[in-house]
């Protein structure tokens, strides 16, 4: 038992390890490509404007749950954005302290426009795979998060 515990903990390991990696080198490509389009945007503010794009209107402590980011780090971010005229933050009615974030024009044209390089990313990463394959992975990832969120 003891063993086969051990072997189960090692290779959630390495996939965790290999789940990392993947994502520090889509982020590298990304942040490449972004570098060309507008140098002085980040693969964080990106990040934030397609988690909007997916999520208009959102507050910040969703931003921050969703990225895991802490909520001063999410604050800065959107205030970028902000200056940049790419979010706007709307009062809820009911609580003008709890703010919505909401796309721009201009930040949902930068989405139209970077998406395009992530999916091309994403389909190269990939390449060879058959959609059954990412699927059962996206499930086991989800189910090992479950796990985590689960556990005391």
């Amino acid at each position: 038992m003891s063993a086969k515990k051990n072997n189960i903990s090692e290779s959630a390991l390495e996939l965790g390890l290999a789940m990392s990696e993947m994502k520090s080198r889509l982020r590298q490509k990304i942040q490449t490509k972004i570098n060309e389009y507008d140098p002085g945007l980040s693969f964080e503010l990106i990040e934030i404007l397609g988690l909007l794009s997916r999520n208009d209107g959102i507050n910040q402590q969703e931003i921050s749950s969703k990225v895991s980011k802490d909520k001063s780090s999410i604050t800065y971010l959107i205030n970028s954005l902000v200056k940049r005229k790419l979010v706007e933050r709307v009062e809820y009615t009911n609580d003008r302290r709890n703010k919505q974030i909401f796309l721009t024009s201009k930040g949902k044209q930068i989405v139209e426009t970077v998406y395009p390089w992530a999916l091309e990313l994403y389909e190269k990463a990939a390449g060879g795979l058959h959609k059954d394959e990412i699927s059962s992975a996206l499930l086991l990832v989800k189910k090992m998060t479950a796990n985590l969120d689960n556990w005391g």
